[in-house]
């Protein structure tokens, strides 16, 4: 069981998850208990080191920032004791090994030893999540998120049945219910189409997690933690009704892009590498790349997209390339979002793509840029359209509810 941050916002709440514990301790299962800092608590400690010394150690920043899950899974630990169920907390650096940078390490092993005795002996473990411990013996966290990544990975270390992600929504809906308000929760997802959409946008799932889950088909389900309701489960394959759910599986909507075009790039093999490689050694994510060539002047444009908050890196470390690249103008822009299908049913019809198309051309919404995968049609489009877009295609695709109804 893993909660989030507003799920442990103070006792009542941590009261109601004890609660919930409880129920699944009496019932017989061995369960371990994965939690996320306070709502707000990681801010308010990053702010601190940011204050303490702006280009602090990532050594002693994990230090700081760890201490909000640290509080809470006692906070837990002591709440189940009181009610008479037999808990303890661990310390993430006691069971996970990290590699990687510190502040975005990577789970390398879970040492379960310790958690299978516990539980074993029926206790309840209770495990902060986002941390682990680095090759050098220092404690080293995930990433923004990375307590899915944690409950993923503990659960898959001690074999578990499947893994609850607890959250402040009651599932994984066909778009954001803000956007739509007739949006469809689903009862089920396969990994493929989790992925996509926490990839392109959807906030419900921390892409890594998804991924480790699929790797280990490791069953998932994300559910309320504030109503009993029975939220969507994360499978391999969809079976039984499931399988006849919509082809598309959601619509997702993500603000967080910024284009950058280069003009005047020769054209020449070796010139995408001169730009992309730079900006991947700088950490610096990217997509949707367009490389179109004018026909004999020997010169291309060259347009991509990166993270909206990387989006000044990006333009300093391709500045300090332009003699290298040899380009002409440098542009950006970041009023732009990508609009994206998601669905299994992708993969066997090209025709939702040539639909997707169609009808956001219908309401005047011009591509900026298109990329795809095997189940994923994404659109650049301008930010002020996003919405019109979502509202359009969710409706087209037949995922309102009341298509279902």
């Amino acid at each position: 069981m893993k909660f989030g941050g507003t799920s442990m916002a103070g006792i009542e709440r941590i009261r109601h998850v004890a609660e919930r514990v409880r129920r699944e301790a009496e019932d017989g299962d061995e369960v371990l208990v994965v939690v996320s800092a306070m709502a707000g608590e990681t801010d308010r400690l990053v702010q601190l080191c940011r204050e303490a010394a702006p280009l602090h150690d990532p050594s002693e920043y994990d230090v700081v920032v760890a201490s909000g899950e640290q509080v809470t899974a006692g906070l837990l630990a002591m709440t189940l004791q009181a009610m008479g169920v037999k808990a303890r907390s661990f310390m993430g650096w006691q069971l996970v090994r990290a590699s990687g940078v510190h502040g975005n390490a990577r789970v390398e092993a879970v040492e379960s030893a310790m958690l299978d005795e516990a539980l074993s002996a029926g206790t309840v473990a209770v495990i902060p999540g986002f941390q682990g411990v680095a090759a050098d013996g220092r404690l080293a966290t995930l990433g923004r998120g990375g307590s899915d990544t944690s409950a993923v990975a503990l659960a898959v270390g001690v074999k578990a049945d499947r893994c609850d992600i607890y959250t402040d929504v009651d599932g994984v809906y066909t778009t954001d219910p803000r956007i739509v308000p007739h949006a469809r929760k689903l009862d089920a997802i396969t990994f493929e189409e989790m992925l996509e959409l926490a990839g392109v946008g959807a906030k419900v799932l921390q892409t890594r997690s998804v991924g480790l889950a699929m790797r280990e088909n490791l069953p998932l389900r994300v559910l309320s933690a504030f109503e009993d309701k029975p939220g969507t489960r994360v499978v391999a394959e969809l079976s039984g009704a499931d399988m006849e759910r919509n082809q598309i599986a959601g619509i997702a909507a993500d603000r967080n892009e910024a284009r950058v075009t280069l003009t005047g790039v020769p054209d020449k093999p070796g010139t995408v590498a001169q730009v992309i490689m730079p900006l991947a050694e700088a950490g610096i994510a990217f997509d949707m790349i367009v490389h179109a060539a004018t026909p004999d002047s020997g010169s291309s444009d060259l347009t991509f997209t990166v993270p909206r908050a990387s989006l000044a890196q990006a333009m300093a470390v391709i500045e300090q390339r332009k003699d290298e690249i040899g380009y002409d103008g440098l542009i950006t822009d970041d009023a732009v979002a990508k609009v994206s299908i998601v669905g299994v049913g992708i993969r066997s019809n090209p025709q939702l793509a040539a639909k997707m198309f169609e009808v956001l051309a219908e309401r005047k919404v011009n591509l900026l840029a298109v990329s795809t995968s095997e189940i994923k049609v994404s659109a650049l489009i301008a930010e002020a359209e996003l919405e019109l877009a979502v509202r359009v295609l969710h409706t087209a695709f037949g995922l309102d509810a009341r298509d279902a109804a």
